[in-house]
């Protein structure tokens, strides 16, 4: 903790308020609330964390605060800053899933459309739906029932749609406003429950026609009647009163929490969405939180009704979503927020049960390497690789495995220092020496088991070096690759033989993890420094040109060959001076030319 944070924690207020934590480049990267600043910002400077939160803390430079006059106003403040900054440690509802709507525009004469956003423009919204399809089948539904336009522009005359009797063909014919709202106030009450009434309606046309012998027109309103009752009443009815609800639980553990929402639409429970994510903060005030954001981010509207579980401070955020927000205490309500939370405690013992799943595979791998090779379980492995290109710029690599792993933190990267040309052996034999010294020399933790990248050759030099100069006695394995560069065989013993894995075993997939982990690092590593090599020795040296321009030229040519063989109408195109021009041109060209 740095002396500025400090300073700033001895001074915090305890009332509500919002703070805002900032990394090294002064950019925020988590926004929280808080009932008392004091005893929430303190936490997190104080006593022990999960590894997440840990990540958090070790980033937090510097932190600001924000005072409000309630929770409430904190819940809206803290929406508001998180919508604005966009904090990587936020939780970010960044699925981007958004559900279909049915629209009946605002126009003169207005049409009914398929949408899936939902805008203030006086339009009519009805949904959501489960998915697109289940819209568009309710559309054409409605299509056929009421007549409204079907055109995106009016034509010149009446279309199909006029002579199928789905529009009133508004293009040739005057339609009154009267007439519009009507149905629009008929397609309102038929999504609002009043389907069964038509349905009723359409059963006594039926009748009559039957009656009267004209079959083909009881046939289709027999179809009408089907095509309701498959597209309107497919589900079971889950709440007798027909009101919109979003029904929420959550559950929480170990740092994770799950939240699940239930979309009940005409009492119908036609969708649900799933969160699962970590979080940092008191749970009830996350809760609040991802409610809140829930309604801005992803800009659903508001039902008429919020269900939330007991303990949620349903005062503070019926304030802040601007709807009805309710507990229920008993009864079918009490019924479906109790289910939310029951999916979302299972969503997360899934979640668990696949970590540890996941995590009993890799040890059991490391158990089994281990009894392959006749060793203790080698909980942590040390993997060295060498990358040179005809012995330019060689390098080592070192990457770290911790009961089966990577520990990103321990790699290390070596630049050979004494090695010329491209000999791997050598290169192999500096590195080990230098790695294992400095072990001895500073106290370090030895590995269970050193890979060494490489056949025979490579396991006899390390071994050599770890036996005869340091006097240690460290199981040390190598890695044989096939033509394709894959891992092929696993060498192990004084002299090296051959270790039996099946392919498509755990503890084979673990040293092809170690292998490609290794040689992807030492790679990275290679061409890092040829990359800065071929730069500075090349540009650096050319007067006029600094950082600026180096960056410009590579970006734009690539190379500093193509920058050989550009023009100086080329250069002086990308503003550099013409005097400057001419300097790279000379200067490049002029290495090309043999020595005297």
């Amino acid at each position: 903790m740095n002396a500025n944070i400090k300073e700033k924690l001895a001074v915090l207020p305890d009332q509500p308020g919002c703070y805002l934590m900032k990394d090294k480049n002064e950019t925020i990267i988590y926004v929280g609330k808080s009932k008392v600043l004091k005893n929430r910002v303190r936490s997190y400077f104080t006593g022990a964390h999960d590894g997440k939160t840990q990540r958090l803390v070790r980033e937090i430079i510097d932190f600001e605060y924000i005072v409000t006059t309630s929770d409430m106003e904190a819940l809206i403040l803290e929406m508001n800053l998180i919508k604005k900054y966009d904090p990587k440690y936020n939780v970010l509802l960044k699925d981007d899933k958004t559900y279909p709507y049915l629209k009946v525009t605002a126009e003169r004469h207005p049409k009914l459309i398929v949408t899936r956003k939902v805008k203030k423009d006086k339009g009519k919204y009805y949904g959501p739906y489960p998915n697109v399809i289940a819209a568009r089948e309710t559309k054409k539904l409605l299509d056929r029932l009421y007549p409204l336009r079907k055109c995106n522009t009016m034509p010149d005359r009446v279309c199909l749609y006029y002579h199928m009797h789905q529009c009133l063909g508004p293009c040739e014919f005057p339609v009154s406003n009267e007439t519009n709202q009507e149905i629009v106030q008929s397609i309102t009450s038929f999504l609002n429950g009043g389907h069964k009434e038509i349905k009723k309606d359409l059963q006594q046309q039926m009748y009559k026609a039957s009656e009267e012998l004209d079959f083909e027109r009881a046939s289709e309103l027999r179809d009408q009647i089907e095509h309701i009752e498959s597209v309107m009443e497919q589900q079971k009815m889950t709440l007798n009163d027909e009101v919109d609800r979003d029904v929420f639980g959550y559950s929480y553990d170990k740092g994770w929490m799950c939240v699940q929402v239930f979309f009940i639409r005409q009492g119908k429970l036609i969708e649900r969405d799933v969160a699962l994510f970590p979080f940092f903060d008191d749970p009830e005030e996350t809760f609040l939180s991802y409610i809140g954001r829930f309604y801005l981010h992803q800009n659903h509207p508001y039902p008429k009704q919020v269900l939330v579980p007991v303990g949620t401070n349903s005062e503070v955020l019926e304030g802040a979503i601007d709807t009805k927000v309710a507990i229920p205490m008993r009864g079918r309500k009490k019924e479906l927020v109790e289910l939310a939370k029951k999916n979302a405690n299972i969503a997360l013992e899934e979640k668990f049960a696949l970590i540890e799943r996941d995590e009993e595979r890799t040890i059991k791998a490391v158990e089994t390497l281990g009894e392959h090779l006749n060793i203790e379980t080698p909980h942590r492995i040390e993997a060295f690789d060498n990358s040179n290109i005809q012995g330019t710029d060689p390098v080592s690599a070192m990457v770290v495995f911790i009961d089966g792993k990577p520990s990103k933190k321990d790699y290390r990267k070596y630049k050979v220092r004494d090695v010329k040309g491209p000999d791997d052996y050598d290169t192999m034999r500096e590195v080990i020496r230098r790695r294992y010294s400095r072990v001895l020399k500073e106290g370090l933790p030895l590995p269970d088991l050193i890979v060494v990248d490489g056949g025979k050759g490579q396991m006899t030099v390390a071994m050599d070096v770890l036996e005869n100069e340091l006097g240690l006695d460290i199981p040390l394995c190598g890695l044989a690759k096939d033509d394709q560069h894959k891992t092929s065989e696993l060498l192990y013993g004084e002299t090296p033989l051959l270790v039996s894995l099946e392919r498509n075993s755990q503890e084979f997939y673990l040293v092809q993890r170690i292998q490609d982990e290794v040689h992807r690092f030492a790679i990275s590593f290679h061409r890092q420094l040829r990359s800065k090599g071929a730069i500075q020795s090349e540009l650096d040296d050319i007067p006029g040109v600094g950082q600026k321009r180096r960056r410009l030229l590579l970006r734009h040519f690539k190379s500093v060959k193509d920058i050989k063989d550009a023009s100086m109408s080329d250069l002086t195109r990308l503003g550099i001076p013409e005097p400057v021009a001419d300097q790279i041109l000379t200067h490049l060209n002029e290495e090309e030319k043999p020595a005297e």
